[in-house]
């Protein structure tokens, strides 16, 4: 996915921390603690890969994340120190197309197991507008910007994230065969979490008022196409690109005919541009997290958690009835 960047350079290693299925394995906080352990050391991309490690790995696996809680993910570019640390590990999981810097470090590098979450479940091409409402009107003459390319966030969407699960799970029992049968059972249990999850959002967002939402992230286009919703991104895949004069008239023409009444931001990015839309077309903003970081100012303090209070701001946001 060729989409532009902005890098930040000189990033600190710093971890992830995740709740659990049941058992709890460490994140290191220590750079020096990404290779060279007693245990299967893995070091993921950031918060949605680390979490998978945890919840697979359990009390095997020792998981570093090259982004830190509260970096936005887009914006790292891989220090020295860092891509040292990959050649002292035994496994790099990462999302090729969402971090380039983590990409090149990772080809580079000469660590054995290499995982891209992008090859375990299929990627698809997301613009602005995603979803049903964007299939009723294709052949309509919107007049925006359709910034786009291969999608990489399919974490938000929970089967996509329970493929990646499986295939992480094979992975990490192929590189480490004396917990391959822990891997494979904490795998089991993670993806009927999953399946639930799913079903919650399913049921939970099967009758609305209307099935439109806005976003200032292009993030939640898998999201919108599993549960018959449509994502209006104010910006493109790219979470700091500016909208058009045109995209934002279009936008506030949008919510008036389709009875949106939210405009969501995320919070690892400003809510500036959310905020004017929502005061010039008269509209409430909301959090809809996109989960690539969790921070105090999270509502959750894992994946699941956060997903459950995406749903229930999609379900006052759209109405349900």
């Amino acid at each position: 996915m060729n989409v532009r960047r902005h890098h930040i350079s000189g990033i600190a290693v710093a971890a992830v921390t995740a709740l659990g299925l049941g058992t709890l394995s460490a994140c290191s906080t220590d750079s020096a603690a990404a290779g060279g352990t007693d245990k299967f050391d893995v070091v993921a991309s950031f918060y949605p890969m680390a979490y998978l490690a945890e919840q697979i790995g359990g009390d095997h696996v020792s998981v570093t994340s090259l982004t830190e809680p509260g970096q936005e993910p887009h914006d790292l570019e891989i220090s020295a120190q860092q891509r040292t640390q990959l050649e002292k590990s035994d496994a790099a999981l990462y999302l090729k197309g969402l971090q380039p810097s983590v990409d090149e470090a990772v080809t580079q590098s000469g660590i054995k197991t290499k995982i891209d979450a992008a090859t375990l479940t299929t990627l698809e091409e997301h613009g602005t507008e995603v979803g049903g409402h964007a299939a009723e009107h294709e052949e309509e003459e919107h007049g925006h910007e359709e910034e786009g390319g291969k999608d990489p966030h399919i974490w938000l969407d929970p089967v996509k994230y329970a493929e990646v699960a499986e295939g992480v799970g094979k992975a990490f029992e192929k590189a480490d065969p004396d917990h391959a049968a822990d891997y494979k059972k904490n795998t089991a249990d993670l993806v009927a979490k999953l399946g639930a999850l799913d079903t919650e959002f399913k049921n939970g967002l099967a009758t609305t008022k209307t099935k439109v939402f806005i976003t200032t992230h292009a993030a939640f286009g898998y999201l919108a196409e599993r549960y018959g919703l449509t994502e209006e991104a104010i910006s493109g895949l790219d979470p700091e690109s500016e909208p058009s004069g045109a995209r934002v008239r279009e936008l506030e023409k949008m919510a008036k005919a389709d009875g949106v009444t939210t405009v969501f931001y995320e919070t690892l990015v400003s809510d500036k541009t959310a905020k004017t839309i929502a005061g010039d077309a008269n509209l409430k903003t909301d959090v809809l997290d996109p989960i690539e970081g969790i921070t105090k100012k999270s509502r959750g303090t894992d994946y699941f958690a956060v997903q459950k209070a995406n749903l229930k701001a999609l379900q006052t946001a759209l109405g349900t009835t």
